[in-house]
Protein backbone atom coordinates (compact mmCIF):
# COMPACT_ATOMS: atom_id res chain seq x y z
CA UNK A 1 0.00 0.00 0.00
CA UNK A 2 1.40 3.40 -0.97
CA UNK A 3 1.91 6.31 1.40
CA UNK A 4 -1.17 8.16 0.12
CA UNK A 5 -3.45 5.17 0.64
CA UNK A 6 -1.93 4.45 4.07
CA UNK A 7 -2.46 8.04 5.26
CA UNK A 8 -6.08 8.07 4.05
CA UNK A 9 -6.77 4.74 5.76
CA UNK A 10 -5.30 5.92 9.07
CA UNK A 11 -7.16 9.25 8.84
CA UNK A 12 -10.49 7.44 8.52
CA UNK A 13 -9.87 5.20 11.53
CA UNK A 14 -10.90 5.86 15.11
CA UNK A 15 -7.74 7.23 16.79
CA UNK A 16 -8.27 4.88 19.71
CA UNK A 17 -8.07 1.84 17.46
CA UNK A 18 -4.81 2.75 15.72
CA UNK A 19 -1.58 0.82 16.04
CA UNK A 20 0.16 3.93 17.37
CA UNK A 21 3.73 2.78 16.70
CA UNK A 22 2.97 1.87 13.07
CA UNK A 23 0.91 5.05 12.57
CA UNK A 24 3.75 7.23 13.88
CA UNK A 25 6.21 5.47 11.60
CA UNK A 26 4.04 6.24 8.57
CA UNK A 27 3.44 9.80 9.71
CA UNK A 28 7.17 10.46 10.14
CA UNK A 29 7.76 9.11 6.62
CA UNK A 30 5.04 11.44 5.37
CA UNK A 31 6.58 14.41 7.19
CA UNK A 32 10.03 13.63 5.77
CA UNK A 33 8.72 14.09 2.22
CA UNK A 34 6.71 17.17 3.27
CA UNK A 35 9.88 18.80 4.61
CA UNK A 36 11.68 18.03 1.35
CA UNK A 37 8.92 19.51 -0.80
CA UNK A 38 8.40 16.17 -2.56
CA UNK A 39 4.77 16.23 -1.49
CA UNK A 40 2.83 19.43 -0.97
CA UNK A 41 -0.68 20.58 -0.10
CA UNK A 42 -1.42 22.15 -3.50
CA UNK A 43 0.18 22.28 -6.94
CA UNK A 44 -0.42 24.30 -10.08
CA UNK A 45 -2.01 22.30 -12.89
CA UNK A 46 -2.48 24.23 -16.11
CA UNK A 47 -3.93 27.62 -15.22
CA UNK A 48 -5.37 26.51 -11.88
CA UNK A 49 -4.37 25.05 -8.56
CA UNK A 50 -5.29 21.61 -7.25
CA UNK A 51 -5.54 20.70 -3.57
CA UNK A 52 -4.05 17.37 -2.51
CA UNK A 53 -6.64 16.47 0.11
CA UNK A 54 -4.69 13.46 1.33
CA UNK A 55 -1.74 15.69 2.28
CA UNK A 56 -3.99 17.83 4.49
CA UNK A 57 -5.32 14.63 6.03
CA UNK A 58 -1.75 13.57 6.79
CA UNK A 59 -1.07 16.86 8.57
CA UNK A 60 -4.24 16.55 10.64
CA UNK A 61 -3.34 12.94 11.43
CA UNK A 62 -0.12 14.24 12.98
CA UNK A 63 -2.10 16.38 15.41
CA UNK A 64 -4.21 13.37 16.40
CA UNK A 65 -1.13 11.21 16.99
CA UNK A 66 0.84 13.83 18.89
CA UNK A 67 0.89 14.15 22.65
CA UNK A 68 1.25 17.48 24.43
CA UNK A 69 4.86 17.77 25.59
CA UNK A 70 6.94 20.49 27.20
CA UNK A 71 9.67 22.09 25.10
CA UNK A 72 10.63 24.96 27.39
CA UNK A 73 13.83 26.93 26.94
CA UNK A 74 14.08 27.67 30.64
CA UNK A 75 11.84 28.49 33.62
CA UNK A 76 10.88 31.86 32.11
CA UNK A 77 10.26 30.76 28.52
CA UNK A 78 8.00 27.72 28.74
CA UNK A 79 6.41 26.09 25.70
CA UNK A 80 3.99 23.18 25.30
CA UNK A 81 3.25 21.65 21.89
CA UNK A 82 2.35 18.45 20.10
CA UNK A 83 5.17 15.93 20.08
CA UNK A 84 4.69 15.32 16.36
CA UNK A 85 5.33 18.97 15.45
CA UNK A 86 8.53 20.33 17.02
CA UNK A 87 10.43 23.16 15.37
CA UNK A 88 11.90 22.37 11.96
CA UNK A 89 15.59 21.50 12.16
CA UNK A 90 17.94 23.31 9.77
CA UNK A 91 21.64 23.06 9.07
CA UNK A 92 24.04 25.32 7.19
CA UNK A 93 23.75 22.99 4.20
CA UNK A 94 20.05 23.92 3.80
CA UNK A 95 21.13 27.39 2.67
CA UNK A 96 18.32 29.13 4.56
CA UNK A 97 19.08 32.42 6.34
CA UNK A 98 17.30 32.64 9.72
CA UNK A 99 18.46 35.67 11.68
CA UNK A 100 18.38 35.69 15.47
CA UNK A 101 15.41 37.24 17.22
CA UNK A 102 12.44 34.98 17.86
CA UNK A 103 11.77 33.36 14.49
CA UNK A 104 10.36 29.84 14.20
CA UNK A 105 9.54 27.35 11.45
CA UNK A 106 7.36 24.43 12.38
CA UNK A 107 8.25 20.90 11.33
CA UNK A 108 6.35 19.79 8.22
CA UNK A 109 7.31 22.88 6.16
CA UNK A 110 9.30 23.07 2.94
CA UNK A 111 11.74 25.99 2.85
CA UNK A 112 13.91 26.18 -0.28
CA UNK A 113 17.47 27.42 -0.55
CA UNK A 114 18.21 31.15 -0.36
CA UNK A 115 15.08 31.94 1.63
CA UNK A 116 15.68 34.82 4.06
CA UNK A 117 13.77 34.94 7.36
CA UNK A 118 13.88 38.26 9.21
CA UNK A 119 13.02 38.17 12.92
CA UNK A 120 10.55 37.68 14.34
CA UNK A 121 8.55 35.56 11.88
CA UNK A 122 6.69 32.26 11.89
CA UNK A 123 5.95 29.62 9.27
CA UNK A 124 3.24 27.08 10.11
CA UNK A 125 2.87 23.41 9.17
CA UNK A 126 2.17 22.45 5.57
CA UNK A 127 3.49 25.68 4.09
CA UNK A 128 5.70 25.66 1.00
CA UNK A 129 8.23 28.50 0.54
CA UNK A 130 10.06 28.76 -2.78
CA UNK A 131 13.70 29.64 -3.40
CA UNK A 132 14.85 33.22 -2.95
CA UNK A 133 11.78 34.35 -1.02
CA UNK A 134 12.17 36.90 1.78
CA UNK A 135 9.92 36.74 4.84
CA UNK A 136 9.86 40.08 6.64
CA UNK A 137 9.78 40.86 10.33
CA UNK A 138 6.52 40.21 12.22
CA UNK A 139 5.21 38.15 9.32
CA UNK A 140 3.12 34.98 9.55
CA UNK A 141 3.01 32.35 6.83
CA UNK A 142 -0.04 30.34 7.83
CA UNK A 143 -0.68 26.62 7.63
CA UNK A 144 -0.54 25.17 4.10
CA UNK A 145 0.17 28.53 2.39
CA UNK A 146 1.90 28.06 -0.97
CA UNK A 147 4.56 30.71 -1.57
CA UNK A 148 6.44 30.76 -4.87
CA UNK A 149 10.00 31.68 -5.83
CA UNK A 150 11.48 35.14 -5.21
CA UNK A 151 8.43 36.39 -3.33
CA UNK A 152 8.78 39.36 -1.00
CA UNK A 153 6.62 39.33 2.13
CA UNK A 154 6.86 42.76 3.72
CA UNK A 155 6.95 43.39 7.48
CA UNK A 156 3.78 42.79 9.44
CA UNK A 157 2.14 40.72 6.70
CA UNK A 158 -0.33 37.97 7.53
CA UNK A 159 -0.75 35.06 5.10
CA UNK A 160 -3.74 33.13 6.35
CA UNK A 161 -3.67 29.43 7.15
CA UNK A 162 -6.18 27.06 5.52
CA UNK A 163 -5.78 23.59 7.00
CA UNK A 164 -9.49 22.88 7.27
CA UNK A 165 -11.72 22.05 5.55
CA UNK A 166 -9.43 19.57 3.86
CA UNK A 167 -10.68 20.35 0.36
CA UNK A 168 -10.25 24.14 0.68
CA UNK A 169 -7.55 25.75 -1.44
CA UNK A 170 -4.85 27.42 0.68
CA UNK A 171 -3.60 30.93 0.06
CA UNK A 172 -1.35 30.90 -3.01
CA UNK A 173 1.26 33.51 -3.96
CA UNK A 174 2.91 32.63 -7.26
CA UNK A 175 6.49 33.45 -8.31
CA UNK A 176 7.87 37.00 -7.92
CA UNK A 177 4.84 38.37 -6.08
CA UNK A 178 5.64 41.38 -3.88
CA UNK A 179 3.52 41.93 -0.79
CA UNK A 180 4.30 45.23 0.93
CA UNK A 181 3.99 45.91 4.66
CA UNK A 182 0.96 45.34 6.90
CA UNK A 183 -1.02 43.36 4.35
CA UNK A 184 -3.43 40.51 5.02
CA UNK A 185 -4.08 37.76 2.47
CA UNK A 186 -6.53 35.18 3.69
CA UNK A 187 -8.57 32.13 2.67
CA UNK A 188 -9.75 31.96 -0.91
CA UNK A 189 -7.07 34.05 -2.67
CA UNK A 190 -4.60 33.24 -5.45
CA UNK A 191 -2.15 36.00 -6.42
CA UNK A 192 -0.67 35.44 -9.87
CA UNK A 193 3.01 35.84 -10.68
CA UNK A 194 4.63 39.25 -10.61
CA UNK A 195 1.70 40.99 -8.91
CA UNK A 196 2.31 43.69 -6.30
CA UNK A 197 0.05 43.97 -3.27
CA UNK A 198 0.49 47.49 -1.92
CA UNK A 199 0.97 48.31 1.76
CA UNK A 200 -2.16 47.88 3.86
CA UNK A 201 -4.21 45.89 1.33
CA UNK A 202 -6.42 43.15 2.81
CA UNK A 203 -7.69 40.38 0.53
CA UNK A 204 -9.93 37.39 1.23
CA UNK A 205 -12.29 35.22 -0.75
CA UNK A 206 -15.08 37.68 0.03
CA UNK A 207 -13.21 40.73 -1.33
CA UNK A 208 -14.17 42.44 -4.59
CA UNK A 209 -11.20 43.96 -6.42
CA UNK A 210 -11.73 46.80 -8.92
CA UNK A 211 -9.49 46.93 -11.99
CA UNK A 212 -9.53 50.52 -13.22
CA UNK A 213 -7.20 49.67 -16.11
CA UNK A 214 -9.33 46.90 -17.63
CA UNK A 215 -12.63 48.20 -16.21
CA UNK A 216 -13.39 44.88 -14.52
CA UNK A 217 -14.36 43.62 -11.09
CA UNK A 218 -12.79 40.42 -9.76
CA UNK A 219 -14.67 38.20 -7.29
CA UNK A 220 -14.52 34.54 -6.44
CA UNK A 221 -16.97 32.42 -8.41
CA UNK A 222 -18.71 29.68 -6.45
CA UNK A 223 -16.15 27.69 -4.51
CA UNK A 224 -13.28 29.00 -6.63
CA UNK A 225 -10.71 31.54 -5.37
CA UNK A 226 -10.42 35.26 -5.87
CA UNK A 227 -7.65 35.54 -8.47
CA UNK A 228 -5.42 38.63 -8.68
CA UNK A 229 -4.18 38.84 -12.29
CA UNK A 230 -0.55 38.43 -13.28
CA UNK A 231 1.47 41.60 -12.85
CA UNK A 232 -1.37 43.59 -11.29
CA UNK A 233 -0.49 46.39 -8.85
CA UNK A 234 -3.12 46.53 -6.11
CA UNK A 235 -3.51 49.46 -3.69
CA UNK A 236 -6.04 50.23 -0.94
CA UNK A 237 -9.22 51.98 -2.02
CA UNK A 238 -12.84 52.45 -1.01
CA UNK A 239 -16.26 52.75 -2.60
CA UNK A 240 -19.39 54.47 -1.36
CA UNK A 241 -22.40 52.49 -0.18
CA UNK A 242 -25.67 53.02 -2.03
CA UNK A 243 -27.98 51.86 0.78
CA UNK A 244 -29.88 55.10 1.55
CA UNK A 245 -29.02 55.29 5.26
CA UNK A 246 -25.36 54.38 4.60
CA UNK A 247 -25.18 56.91 1.77
CA UNK A 248 -26.69 59.60 4.01
CA UNK A 249 -24.01 58.83 6.61
CA UNK A 250 -21.33 58.93 3.88
CA UNK A 251 -20.18 55.40 4.68
CA UNK A 252 -17.88 53.44 2.42
CA UNK A 253 -16.37 49.97 2.27
CA UNK A 254 -12.83 48.87 1.42
CA UNK A 255 -12.34 48.24 -2.29
CA UNK A 256 -8.79 47.30 -3.36
CA UNK A 257 -7.90 48.88 -6.70
CA UNK A 258 -5.69 47.65 -9.54
CA UNK A 259 -4.02 50.85 -10.75
CA UNK A 260 -1.48 49.48 -13.22
CA UNK A 261 0.24 46.37 -14.55
CA UNK A 262 3.86 45.40 -14.94
CA UNK A 263 5.60 47.02 -17.89
CA UNK A 264 5.83 43.77 -19.86
CA UNK A 265 2.17 42.84 -19.33
CA UNK A 266 -1.09 44.00 -20.94
CA UNK A 267 -2.52 47.24 -19.56
CA UNK A 268 -1.04 50.63 -18.83
CA UNK A 269 -0.60 52.95 -15.95
CA UNK A 270 -3.53 55.07 -14.88
CA UNK A 271 -3.40 58.44 -16.71
CA UNK A 272 -1.94 61.18 -14.55
CA UNK A 273 -4.36 62.36 -11.90
CA UNK A 274 -6.93 59.60 -12.27
CA UNK A 275 -5.68 57.55 -9.32
CA UNK A 276 -7.07 60.19 -6.98
CA UNK A 277 -10.51 60.32 -8.63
Amino acid sequence: MGLKQSIERLYDQDPGSLDRQRALQLFNEFKFFLNRGEIRVAEKLGDGWRVHVWVKKGILLGFRLGELVERSMNADFRFFEKSTYPLRSFSLENGVQIDRGGSAVRDGVYVARDVVCMPPMYVDVGAYVGAGTQIGSHTLVGACAQIGREVLLGPGTQIGGVLEPVDALPVVLEDRVRVEGSCGIFEGVVVRGGAVIGAGVVLSGETAVYDIIRKAVYRREGSGPLVIPEGAVVVPGSRGMDVPWAAAERLSVAAPLIVRYGESLPGTRVPHGEEQQ
